[in-house]
């Protein structure tokens, strides 16, 4: 057997992509991964506990049937050669026919028992998959924004989602290898009584070919594993080559060719590995199946014989046949699903991984109690110390050595280039990110000491890159402040101050209609319609700290005016943040930051920094003179 599998993995042509296979698992791994399955078991449980109960009754009441089924069909045969031997006239078919009715009875209850099992899988494992689902949503929601772009944590949560659906089918493995195994046991006291040796022959009947299933589902694991970011692409391929969202770019830029060439050169080269995989692992498969029969066969054989010398009746002959078959049947399945199961363990591991991935943003214990109180209102606001920031695996700084104030109730602007680091400080200043160096403070306090919950309760934020949720009007915007999705009165207030209820005034089914046209009934709209609904949300919001991050760049310079006037007016007294290119808009605010290469360049009012004649004199000049 060593030798067997050392010649199929010399066979196997392990990997045309660069990075190639993950290594092979080893039994060690494998048996280890199996300590997985209590913890899984007990989610399963928590899913449903009556559920489960049932489902193992059930089980257990079906895994003694087949013995007493073919210890009813010996008596049967037992009883017909019987009543061959009488004369005629004393041959009473009764006790046969009885002995038929209760076979039949337990053929009913066999298929009944069964149903119900297959019933509550489906119950169990739909609730299981559900409740995974929300699971893996929750967990996601609890973890950093930097962790979201990390590749290798992207892998980790597109196993984690796969699992979802295949743990169920692993639930059912699990629960049938139970039931099973008690067969075997009930089974297999027939046949040690009758001749021991038998189940040896039967084990080396099976062995071969578990190993083998064993050995190939190994590198089946490790094909799939190792092709997790290549899923990915194309995953991503499928959507970008047929998409509505950039159906436009594709035809424009003629990228379908790109796409399809792409997608193709990746599906291939997994096709053309797996192909290799499966047709060795059917040809080996063949090949041990035939080893099982021939041991069958043999141990047929050896019973007939006996039962033509007189040693063992017809009935017994049938019960033994039958129970040896069974056998067979079972310590394979067995066997071969607890390779399965062991793989799945394996899987399952990916599942465990994801939810012990923690964030690292939490607040810092405070002496004396579970976390600072947040200000309501804030007083002092919110002062930047020598901040620092560089983003995972980036080669420069986002920002450096960034020291200024926010006071509260005051209006500050940020100034600078693409790329200066504007949105990197607002990510800071809602604590999305955590400083590398240096420390943000809230009314004298560390940032991280506040609850990031409560902190982000109090904080508005529209990015330039805001999403546009499937959602009716109504929810969209009241996506701000989302537990008040009910509260109508409030919703349309927020469309008011933002300007979007105009938008919503044309929309056929209003602050009901479906916005959208992922699903049935869906109306589209303008980019700067879109952004007046995510205007809205900061409304909704109702928050001690509103930051836009240029939420009108879609809209005319007109419009954009309307927006930041109604804007000025309606966040007197709160503190606000906003980044804008147009000058016109930021020379609304109390006090302008300008930063460049992610470094305090200046601050200071709109006069100020004209008549300072420094960089934001000159971005100031720029511009103006591309209105000239």
């Amino acid at each position: 057997m060593l030798n067997f599998l050392k010649t199929i993995s010399a066979k196997n042509p392990n990997s045309s992509r660069g990075g190639g296979d993950k290594p092979p698992v080893s039994v060690r791994e494998r048996v280890s991964a199996l300590r997985n399955l209590p913890a899984f078991l007990k989610l399963i449980w928590r899913t449903s506990p009556r559920l489960a109960l049932a489902n193992i009754a059930l089980r257990l009441l079906r895994a003694g049937l087949p013995l007493a089924m073919l210890y009813v069909a010996q008596l049967i045969l037992d009883a017909v050669v019987a009543l061959t031997r009488l004369p005629a006239p004393e041959r009473v078919l009764t006790p046969v026919l009885t002995l038929v009715a209760l076979e039949f009875g337990l053929v009913l209850l066999t298929d009944a028992l069964g149903r119900g099992v297959a019933l509550l899988d489906s119950l169990l494992g739909d609730l299981f998959a559900n409740q995974s689902s929300i699971r893996i949503m929750a967990h996601a929601a609890e973890l950093d924004l930097d962790q979201f772009e990390d590749s290798t944590f992207y892998d980790k949560l597109e196993r984690a989602r796969r699992q979802t659906l295949s743990r169920t089918v692993l639930m059912s493995q699990v629960l049938s290898q139970g039931q099973d195994f008690v067969t075997l046991v009930l089974l297999a006291g027939g046949l040690v009584a009758f001749q021991p040796w038998l189940l040896g022959l039967l084990l080396l009947a099976v062995v071969p070919a578990f190993l083998g299933e064993s050995h190939f589902n190994e590198r089946s694991y490790s094909l799939s594993h190792s092709w997790t970011p290549e899923r990915r692409e194309l995953d991503y391929l499928r959507q970008t080559g047929a998409s509505d969202e950039t159906a436009k770019e594709v035809k424009i830029f003629g990228l379908s060719d790109f796409l399809i060439n792409r997608f193709r050169e990746l599906s291939d080269d997994f096709y053309t590995q797996n192909k290799s995989l499966v047709l060795r692992r059917a040809g080996w498969g063949a090949l041990f199946a035939g080893v099982g029969a021939a041991g069958y066969y043999g141990a047929y054989v050896y019973i007939i014989s006996r039962a033509v010398g007189g040693q063992i009746s017809l009935g017994q002959l049938t019960f033994l046949a039958g129970s040896f078959a069974r056998l067979r049947g079972l310590l394979e399945g067995i066997l071969s699903r607890f390779s399965s199961v062991a793989d799945g363990a394996l899987y399952l591991q990916d599942f465990f991984d994801f939810f012990a991935l923690r964030p690292r943003i939490v607040r810092q214990q405070v002496t004396g109690q579970t976390a600072r109180p947040f200000p309501r209102p804030i007083r002092q606001g919110f002062e930047f110390e020598n901040v620092g920031f560089q983003y995972k695996n980036g080669t420069k700084w986002a920002i450096r050595n960034l020291s200024f104030k926010l006071e509260a109730g005051e209006k500050l602007a940020l100034v600078g280039e693409n790329g200066a680091g504007k949105t990197t400080l607002v990510k800071l200043l809602s604590r999305l990110y955590d400083p590398s160096e240096g420390r943000i403070l809230l009314d004298g306090h560390d940032l991280r000491e506040y609850d990031p919950a409560e902190l982000r309760q109090e904080i508005g934020v529209i990015f330039q890159d805001f999403v546009r949720f499937q959602l009716p009007a109504g929810q969209n915007l009241a996506v701000g402040r989302i537990e008040e999705r009910t509260n109508q009165p409030r919703i349309e207030t927020a469309a008011q101050q933002s300007l979007a209820d105009s938008v919503i005034a044309k929309l056929p089914g209003g602050y009901d209609q479906m916005i959208g046209r992922r699903f049935n009934g869906g109306v589209d709209l303008s980019g700067g319609e879109w952004q007046k609904i995510a205007l809205g949300r900061a409304y909704m919001r109702d928050a001690q700290l509103l930051i836009l991050d240029e939420p009108t760049a879609a809209l005319d310079a007109r419009a954009e005016h309307e927006v930041f006037q109604r804007f000025a007016e309606l966040t007197k007294g709160k503190t606000a943040v906003l980044i804008s290119h147009r000058f016109s808009t930021v020379r609304m605010a109390d006090r302008i930051l300008v930063i460049e290469n992610g470094e305090f360049v200046e601050i200071g009012s709109h006069e100020d920094l004209l008549a300072k004649g420094g960089r934001y004199a000159e971005l100031f000049a720029l511009q103006a003179a591309g209105y000239r």
